[in-house]
């Protein structure tokens, strides 16, 4: 017998002024704000199928393994942390050439309908935003995380 459960998805896109192969490569960078990986306080990233992830913020741990990677267009892994209660999500990235733009799509599916878990629609809303920025009028701006955020607690 298999059991159901409720679960979640969120959609968020952005449109970014560059190719989707800089976009992507970006993503996959942790010197660039805005990604996941350069929020981190401790990190470590294998980007590639079957490539492990983890990262811990404010005393948060998050992990995963990358499941399909097909640069430029697409990457997905799980996702694991406090917030999921435990329960492996799937997050998918695709990078769509718009002219010289990139709409790039995040989905997070297979949450568990709880209210932690809804957080995460804000906390990826806030990645994406700060993500966009650094691609301003099409050239990546050159600051660090504690700079971009320098309002947050340390």
């Amino acid at each position: 017998m298999q059991n159901s459960r409720n679960t979640l998805q969120f959609k968020i896109e952005r449109t970014i002024p560059a190719p989707p192969s800089e976009v992507f490569d970006a993503w996959l960078n942790p010197a660039i704000p805005g990604n996941p990986w350069n929020a981190a306080e401790k990190f470590v990233l294998n980007a590639k199928v079957d490539g492990l992830f983890y990262w811990a913020l404010k005393g948060a741990s998050h992990y995963g393994r990358f499941t399909d990677i097909e640069r430029p267009g697409r990457i997905q892994h799980t996702w694991v942390s406090p917030n999921t209660l435990g329960e492996e999500s799937t997050v998918t990235i695709t990078f769509t050439p718009q002219g010289e733009e990139t709409l790039m799509t995040l989905v997070h599916s297979d949450l568990p309908d709880h209210e932690r878990a809804k957080g995460h629609v804000n906390g990826w809303n806030y990645f994406m935003d700060v993500f966009r920025e650094q691609f301003g009028n099409g050239s990546r701006k050159d600051y660090r995380w504690d700079e971009a955020h320098a309002s947050a607690e340390k």
